[in-house]
């Protein structure tokens, strides 16, 4: 449960060392580089843009390679494959395949030439395809379309809409020039065209095209000047030309993936270099010197000091930082906590002056969450599917472990209470016995079963809603008596718990509390006097100093009158644990009912695969909608009304200078 101290880290030292000393600390990971020294007649940044543009343009390059070759060449994966993360590579072999980079470059540069060839071969392919469906119709011609005739007649091709005869095109020449003298072929009927020829005297062939276009008629757009059965083989032939081509472009582009592996790391070498050339742009430097400034955490001050100071000549100072400074936040936990940093990652990391909830929440999180779900057969499932893949996947990305080992704790917190809950694939023990061995046996619950009594659950949620609840309220009074801000901790602290306390103590005798809970308590008078006292006090003392910071009374009275009302929002809060009782049902009786439902084949064989397939489509089903329900309300309870009582969030991560690789990671050789 902590907040890294940060320091701010100052490293001066000779121009010739920056590339070096950059590369150490890009190494390291462990510096976020923020400058605040401006330029000035001395000190001056360098433009790095057109190299780290460079840089970032091969990276492309290789990114686009290696997707390629996925596509000609592809490497079967799995369906956890997203899993494995990134491969751990040798620092030797890592620099003798980065030492032929230019031939990985090239490499790089052919796949993609043959991916653009290969496109337009498949274009090309495409416009000859529509160039033969275009001549389809003419293939009964056995002339070229651009033929025109002899040496007194005319040929004119064309087409007109619909499938018209002979007869119907003569009649409507013959209505727009009667004296016309034509001689029509029909060479094919398509749906709704007609393709035609037309003959006629060349001095007449003007008037003739004139009136065909009056009633429709149109030359084909695609004319050649071949016989269109000779064009359309002649065209075939190319497409098949162009086919071998393009299995000749698959073929060395599919050879070419013996680079796969070294395109990843070069993909990798330049985007590393790109970040180190933007980070020295930044860099404030004069003719022979250049500074670095930024965070560290504390911790890692010393190793940083140690590491520059052997190597190279230069002066490191460390110191804290500014009261205004806002640091980047770095969160540090134990084992079972760290797995829920990312639940408080996705509301906000802690702001300045706010403490770091992880630990507590954590707790919480997963003692609340094994309580929705709370069956041990499901919480068995989760625990060993989050612990296998764990161990089958070391080199996993940082949150998804940090994911898994926080629900491997919500499948031991879920296996406690279906055991405290007899839960066990819902009644599937029951069921079973009953239905195939024709004797009930079952596991009794360590404290009681919540479908028989559901008003004790309801209470005990309510009981843990207030423990989960008040301990938000003592991390703010904790977090007052840290800054020493004592009245604040009385007035927004102390006698909040004291109204509560004692509205507590007032509202457990109660009719209403005892016909609800079904259980009588009673307290002796001096105790119900002081509930009532500590209602009384804390009331008032809120009445009045809520508003304190205003020297207007009445002003003053109505904010404290507005801050009691908040009662209603501590009501409101206490009710939200209900969803305990609410996951926790929906869980075992959906489970009952799959369990029913399995066993209404009876005792046969029929019954025994009837009761398989039902079991595990509908346990698999109730696994994973309740597997959801508990992760969403889990966090709301967190983020709504624990959080609501203390925390802001609102603070920035820390962003170190390190190297952002996408394949592998390089394993540094340790110095002996």
């Amino acid at each position: 449960m902590a907040v890294l101290q940060m320091q701010r880290m100052s490293i001066c030292a000779l121009k010739k060392d920056r590339k070096a000393i950059l590369e150490k600390l890009q190494s390291m990971g462990v510096m976020e580089i923020n400058h605040i020294l401006e330029e000035d007649e001395d000190f001056h940044r360098m433009d790095t843009a057109n190299v780290r543009s460079s840089f970032e343009k091969a990276a492309v390059s290789a990114d686009q390679a290696l997707d390629l070759l996925q596509q000609y060449a592809p490497v079967k994966q799995s369906m956890l494959s997203s899993l494995e993360g990134k491969a751990l590579v040798d620092k030797s072999k890592y620099d003798s395949v980065i030492e032929d980079r230019d031939n990985l470059l090239k490499a790089a540069g052919r796949i993609r030439a043959l991916d653009k060839e290969r496109a337009e071969k498949r274009a090309n392919i495409l416009k000859i395809e529509n160039s033969i469906e275009s001549l389809t119709p003419w293939l009964p011609l056995g002339v070229p379309l651009n033929f025109e005739g002899t040496v007194h007649v005319a040929m004119i091709p064309g087409m007109m809409s619909g499938m018209l005869t002979l007869d119907s095109i003569y009649g409507m020449v013959a209505e727009q020039a009667p004296d016309l003298d034509v001689d029509i072929h029909i060479i094919s009927t398509e749906q709704d065209t007609t393709y035609v020829i037309v003959f006629c005297l060349k001095e007449a062939a003007k008037q003739v095209e004139e009136t065909l276009r009056s009633i429709g008629f149109a030359r084909p757009s695609y004319i050649i000047d071949k016989v269109p059965a000779i064009a359309k083989s002649e065209l075939e032939k190319e497409i098949s030309e162009i086919q071998s081509r393009i299995a000749e472009i698959e073929k060395e582009v599919s050879d070419l993936a013996v680079y796969r592996e070294g395109l990843g790391y070069l993909s990798d070498y330049y985007r590393v270099r790109a970040d180190k050339y933007e980070v020295l742009g930044q860099l404030p430097q004069s003719e022979n010197t250049f500074l670095v400034s930024g965070y560290v955490p504390e911790r890692e001050a010393e190793k940083v000091q140690k590491a520059l100071a052997g190597k190279y000549h230069c002066v490191v100072d460390v110191e804290g930082l500014q009261d205004e400074e806002e640091a980047p936040v770095l969160l540090k936990n134990n084992k079972f906590s760290s797995g829920a940093e990312g639940i408080l990652e996705a509301f906000g990391l802690p702001s300045k002056g706010e403490v770091d909830p992880t630990m507590i929440m954590s707790v919480f999180y997963v003692f609340l969450f094994g309580m929705m779900l709370s069956d041990a057969a499901y919480g068995v499932i989760v625990s060993a599917v989050c612990m296998t893949l764990l161990l089958k996947f070391p080199r996993m990305g940082k949150d998804i472990k940090k994911s898994l080992q926080l629900f491997f704790w919500c499948g031991i917190s879920t296996l406690f209470w279906g055991i405290m809950f007899s839960g066990y694939f819902g009644d599937a023990i029951n069921v079973i016995s009953r239905t195939f061995f024709g004797h009930e046996v079952g596991i009794p619950a360590l404290w009681f079963v919540p479908l028989n009594d559901p008003m004790k659950l309801l209470m005990y949620s309510m009981l843990f809603g207030v423990i989960h609840l008040f301990m938000g309220l003592g991390i703010k009074g904790y977090m007052c008596l840290r800054d020493k801000k004592y009245m604040d901790f009385f007035c927004d602290v102390v006698l909040w718990f004291m109204l509560l306390v004692g509205l507590l103590i007032m509202l457990l005798p109660s009719d209403m509390f005892t016909s609800i809970a079904q259980l009588s308590i009673n307290f002796a008078p001096a105790i119900s006097a002081l509930g009532k006292w500590l209602a009384i006090l804390g009331a008032v003392g809120i009445l009045v100093m809520s508003g304190r910071g205003n020297k207007n009374i009445a002003l003053r009275l109505a904010l404290g009158a507005y801050d009691l009302y908040n009662i209603s929002g501590w009501l409101s809060d206490v009710l939200s644990y209900s969803r305990l009782l609410a996951l926790g049902l929906a869980t075992g009786v959906i489970a009952s009912v799959v369990n029913q439902m399995g066993s209404m084949g009876g005792k046969s064989v029929l019954g025994v695969i009837i009761f398989i397939i039902a079991f595990v489509v509908g346990h698999t089903f109730n696994l994973a909608i309740n597997l959801l329900g508990s992760y969403v309300h889990t966090n709301r309870l967190q983020f709504v009304e624990f959080f609501g009582k203390f925390y802001d969030g609102g603070g920035r991560a820390f962003n170190p200078f390190q190297q952002n690789t996408k394949y592998a990671d390089v394993k540094e050789e340790t110095e002996l």
